[in-house]
């Protein structure tokens, strides 16, 4: 299991990005939110969706939940 967080601030694309702990892509605290500890990225990105609909996993730390 892995604890997830979305970053608050949009990309150009629109896309909050969500990313592992260790992500080497990590924003700065001030700029992310806690999602919670997941098993799969797809429920994290489930989750952010929630506050953020067009929420996009990392393509370093989450590629199988990357959308290009």
């Amino acid at each position: 299991m892995d604890k997830y967080f979305v970053e608050k601030q949009k990309q150009p694309n629109g896309d909050n990005l969500v990313h592992k702990e260790n992500c080497s892509h990590m924003p700065e605290d001030a700029n992310r939110r806690f999602l919670g500890i997941f098993n799969k990225c797809q429920d994290a990105i489930r989750e952010a969706k929630r506050d953020y609909p067009q929420s996009n996993g990392c393509s370093d730390c989450s590629p199988e939940c990357h959308k290009s």
